[in-house]
């Protein structure tokens, strides 16, 4: 029997691959948005460099056979081993030099200049790399995250899906979920608690609904969303779980970059309606007197639940 490649994945979550910035909490959704490259290593026997706090997104993945911790005990194993491939989709200067110094025959992603201690590219990852050096490339670029990794990897996207480890154990009990919280690393994204709210109290005439739930627990959070037939959220975790999940979904964007989360016509979104010039500005602090995201009313909300739940039973009918 042929032997599979051995492949490593290096995908922390601590910086997100189309970003510049580096923080040492896990992004959670950057980790699970990268499992579309799995597709392509169907036939390898994957390993998966990752922060603890993701590994429950990993972890019961059909398309990954070890998971590995970050941590020096796993850095110094992943150095005395051999790959046939590593993949880098993390820009700390430490995980560029493991990237590096693993024993490989290719490499993709991510690399550390040895001269300077700066991030480079390896080939084919060089335009992905010059929109996180650049604000305004970041803002304008029309390339969405699946397309970015697959370029990365020498190879074209083709609709590919996220690939979700845990199997949830609720069924669907609500029409709408709203996923009201966001990070701590992106505090613009949020809508506000009124409007939140006053959406709330609109639905209560017309659909059964939910407020978030496990916000404590990863896999009570996945079990929740799969309990709602429609996801409302901002641009976070929630997302990429309701994509993975196959939910429908509308996403309030403002701070972020809409084109960058592709929703595989499960969804719509819904930008404020107003004339800032500064959207996307891409910034976790908003220094204006006016905040893009409150123009983003509940009605426009509202009317976007309807048209997706209306034009569903419209076609079952």
């Amino acid at each position: 029997m042929k032997k599979k490649n051995k492949t490593l994945i290096i995908k922390t979550g601590y910086s997100e691959t189309l970003d510049k910035n580096i923080s040492y909490k896990s992004s959670l959704g950057d980790v699970l948005r990268t499992t579309v490259i799995l597709h392509l290593l169907k036939d390898n026997h994957v390993t998966w460099l990752v922060d603890e706090h993701a590994f429950k997104l990993l972890h019961g993945n059909p398309y990954i056979d070890r998971i590995l911790i970050y941590n020096l005990n796993s850095v110094l194993q992943l150095q005395r081993e051999k790959f046939d491939t590593v993949i880098n989709f993390e820009k700390v200067p430490g995980l560029c030099a493991l990237a590096d110094s693993v024993k490989a025959w290719r490499r993709f992603g991510f690399r550390l200049d040895e001269e300077k201690g700066e991030v480079l590219a390896y080939d084919c990852s060089d335009d992905v790399h010059s929109i996180t050096q650049s604000i305004n490339k970041k803002r304008f670029h029309k390339k969405n995250w699946q397309e970015a990794l697959y370029e990365m990897m020498d190879h074209t996207w083709n609709g590919e899906k996220y690939i979700l480890g845990y199997t949830p154990k609720t069924k669907v009990k609500y029409d709408v979920g709203l996923n009201w919280s966001v990070g701590q690393t992106y505090p613009t994204k949020a809508w506000s608690k009124s409007n939140w709210k006053a959406l709330a109290k609109k639905l209560d005439w017309q659909y059964s609904y939910s407020w978030q739930m496990g916000l404590d627990c990863l896999y009570q959070y996945i079990d929740w969303i799969n309990s709602c037939h429609l996801l409302v959220t901002s641009d976070s975790l929630g997302v990429h779980i309701g994509l993975a999940l196959n939910k429908k979904i509308i996403v309030l964007y403002g701070p972020t970059h809409p084109g960058e989360v592709y929703l595989y016509g499960q969804g719509k979104i819904v930008l404020p309606q107003s004339n800032f010039d500064c959207m996307p500005c891409l910034s976790p602090e908003c220094s204006n007197e006016l905040f893009c995201m409150d123009f983003i009313s509940d009605d426009m909300v509202l009317e976007q639940i309807e048209s997706m739940l209306v034009s569903e039973i419209t076609m079952s009918t």
